[in-house]
């Protein structure tokens, strides 16, 4: 966490929208004669639908939460393309991702030692020691993030610069607080001793979230822990949102009625 002002400001240049063709479909006329019949017009085969992009978690096994967010970062482009992290508060384990969603690497994370999805007001601005450890949080979120220097000269990568939390390797800390030895255990009840910064092993930082980020923004997914996905991210269930396209392109006329119940 900074314990000083430091003038540093991330941006996502570019933003890049999402453009949609619309077809028209012109009617079909039959050249009969006044008395006969109006011919049937011809049946307008739907187009199929796009096959859903899913990531790529080769022989890891994530939790569900974990693979729905996935699903949905690639299914509606939410990452616009750049790399991406996923943050697993719950199991304490972070995704690291290529930017089309293929896994780079995973590893155990220590976290805030406060059970909360939320940072404590100007908490970026206080000194470590006047954070009580009930504001000890790891913010759950959408975060763009950029590599950068702590004041100390040490590379990170920032995550939530206003509250002062940031992804490193995992760092010495108190001796009674045994970081290390926490976040090599094969439980993740005791990955929770930080002031709400993510402590990564020092290999998997360096031979995966530097790389993955240099030269280039990404975004840091928090999963969170006293609220939905959905609450947080706007996200959705990939396989819902393909049976509710399917049953709308077979019945048009209660579609509105699927999208409703969906989002209920």
């Amino acid at each position: 966490m900074k314990t000083a002002t430091q003038a540093f400001a991330v941006t996502l240049a570019g933003r890049i929208g999402l453009t949609l063709a619309l077809a028209g479909v012109t009617a079909f006329q039959a050249g009969a004669s006044e008395t006969a019949a109006a011919a049937p017009k011809p049946a307008v085969a739907s187009a199929p639908a796009a096959e859903a992009r899913r990531a790529d978690f080769k022989d890891s096994s994530p939790s569900a939460e974990v693979r729905g967010l996935a699903d949905w970062i690639l299914d509606a482009d939410n990452n616009r393309r750049l790399p991406f992290v996923i943050i697993d508060k719950k199991e304490a384990r972070a995704f690291a991702f290529h930017p089309h969603g293929e896994l780079r690497g995973v590893a155990p994370v220590l976290l805030g030692m406060a059970i909360g999805d939320d940072s404590a007001p100007g908490i970026g601005e206080r000194a470590l020691s006047a954070i009580a450890p009930a504001e000890r949080t790891t913010p759950a979120g959408c975060f763009v993030a950029a590599l950068d220097r702590n004041l100390d000269g040490v590379d990170i990568l920032w995550v939530d610069y206003d509250a002062a939390i940031s992804l490193h390797r995992v760092v010495k800390g108190k001796p009674a607080e045994s970081r290390a030895q926490r976040l090599s255990s094969p439980t993740s009840a005791d990955n929770r001793i930080s002031f709400g910064c993510i402590n990564v092993p020092a290999n998997f930082y360096d031979r995966v979230i530097r790389p993955a980020f240099k030269g280039t923004n990404g975004i840091v997914y928090v999963l969170p822990e006293t609220r939905t996905a959905h609450e947080v991210f706007g996200s959705y269930d990939v396989d819902q949102r393909r049976r509710q396209q399917a049953a709308e392109r077979s019945s048009p006329g209660v579609s509105s009625d699927i999208r409703t119940r969906a989002h209920q």
